[in-house]
């Protein structure tokens, strides 16, 4: 029997200092999703890339600025993964308890969704 297809996740910030590598943290041992995190600003830790986008199933910005922006620096791209924002504002440290809570309350019911 093949393993269960898994659902490739984008998490998307400003800067990919705080909030998306959380996310991406939160779910890198979740056997459902594979994950990645980048962000949309020039001086971010990883950038996010073509390549991210045409990898992902599920793009979750989060804030509605980081989801135009990358519909502005990727003008060419054909195809597009879903994109969801998660309207999480920048005001949180790496795995703050209040983040971890606001991304899992936002990314499980969009899973469930996806998967079933």
């Amino acid at each position: 029997m093949p393993p269960p297809v898994r659902l490739k996740l984008l998490f998307v910030c400003g800067k990919n200092q705080w909030r998306s590598p959380t996310g991406e943290a939160l779910y890198r041992d979740d056997p459902r999703v594979e994950v990645r995190s980048a962000g949309v600003s020039p001086e971010s830790r990883r950038r996010v890339t073509a390549r991210d986008l045409a990898w992902a199933d599920l793009v979750l910005t989060m804030e509605r600025k980081q989801t135009e922006r990358l519909r502005q620096q990727f003008p060419d791209l054909e195809e597009w993964p879903e994109i969801r924002c998660l309207d999480i504002p920048d005001h949180y440290h790496f795995m703050d308890p209040e983040l971890v809570d606001l991304l899992r309350t936002g990314t499980e019911p969009l899973l469930h969704q996806l998967m079933s």
